[in-house]
């Protein structure tokens, strides 16, 4: 009895690991546990150069960290689905004016994510930038929220922290391959309206103050000192707080990692931002702003936190006031 006892919780404890082995650590993974769970995942990589997925990356030595020394970036890992991040936001008209890198609708973005072969899946999805500077990584993180947007649960889809350059530093394979072309059929669910903030929930915040703005844009661009192109005016919302590009992640080596809730909160206290009050983040076209949503909503957990995907470039170009230096 003893034997068939031992037996049964051996078999338990073994399908128990197994069943957690299958499931994410959390909004980010490490390249460590992405090589010892690859098999169990959906690997998206997410870029604006497809060129550079078929060519060999270039090292220079190991560096003081004992990390080898990554010279020019390369590769994908092997399996992987590339998505064209030039393709997941879309011009839209509003109010007779043409604004750039927006949301799409649902529909737009089945067909972008088919295109690039998703498939409706249970295994987890897990997101992967070359990871070579902040606009790199946020791109991962502008997926992220449309994924999430869209209707992927949030204990599905992870980010690979450090991208691409991370998982080359660690000593880990590339395919050169060129990716097969497949259609996915992966579509969208209810969209997460929690998350995102229209241009309509960004006025009453601004007048009613039920809401914290949060700038993810350069101080410069937060000050005014200089304006942003797509930007018909320059300065920010008013009352909004700075969250600085550099703040949001640091450098290491080549690759470009998020921290943890543990430093944010020391960071967004430096910055005089509150981690557990209503919260929307902005820029000019909410690819910084939806790395700054992901670590107030993601990391930090702060669960009203809201990207205003419209960010500055409708903000201005539809005539709305900003303070700061004058152009």
């Amino acid at each position: 009895m003893k034997g068939k006892l031992l037996f049964a919780i051996c078999v338990l404890g073994v399908v128990a690991q197994a069943a957690s082995a299958s499931g994410l650590p959390g909004a980010l993974v490490t390249p460590q546990w992405l090589s010892r769970h690859l098999n169990e995942v959906t690997v998206v990589d997410i870029r604006d150069d497809m060129k550079n997925l078929t060519q060999e990356p270039q090292f220079g030595g190991v560096a003081a960290s004992g990390k080898k020394s990554l010279l020019q970036t390369g590769g994908h890992i092997a399996n992987a689905i590339a998505v064209d991040f030039n393709k997941i936001r879309v011009d839209r008209i509003v109010d007779g004016v043409k604004i750039q890198a927006q949301m799409p609708t649902a529909q737009r973005f089945t067909k972008i994510m088919d295109d690039s072969g998703l498939n409706k899946s249970d295994k987890p999805i897990v997101i992967v930038s070359v990871g070579d500077s902040v606009s790199s990584v946020d791109m991962a993180t502008r997926l992220y929220f449309q994924l999430r947007f869209f209707g992927e649960p949030r204990d599905k889809i992870a980010i690979l922290n450090g991208g691409l350059n991370a998982w080359l530093q660690d000593g880990y394979p590339v395919s050169v391959d060129k990716i097969a072309a497949a259609t996915g059929n992966w579509t969208a669910g209810p969209a997460d309206q929690k998350i995102l903030a229209s241009l309509e929930q960004v006025k009453v915040g601004l007048r009613e103050g039920s809401y914290q703005f949060v700038d993810a844009r350069p101080v410069d661009q937060f000050l005014g000192v200089v304006r942003s192109p797509v930007d018909k005016t320059p300065g920010h919302l008013a009352g909004a707080v700075s969250f600085p590009t550099d703040a949001i992640v640091r450098p290491i080596g080549a690759a470009y990692e998020f921290m943890s809730a543990r430093d944010y909160k020391m960071i967004l206290a430096q910055f005089h931002i509150r981690p557990d009050v209503p919260t929307i983040s902005y820029c000019n076209t909410a690819l910084f702003a939806s790395g700054a949503w992901f670590v107030m909503s993601e990391i930090v957990g702060n669960p009203n936190s809201k990207l205003y995907a419209g960010s500055m470039i409708e903000w201005t170009n539809l005539g709305n006031p900003t303070v700061g230096l004058p152009d």
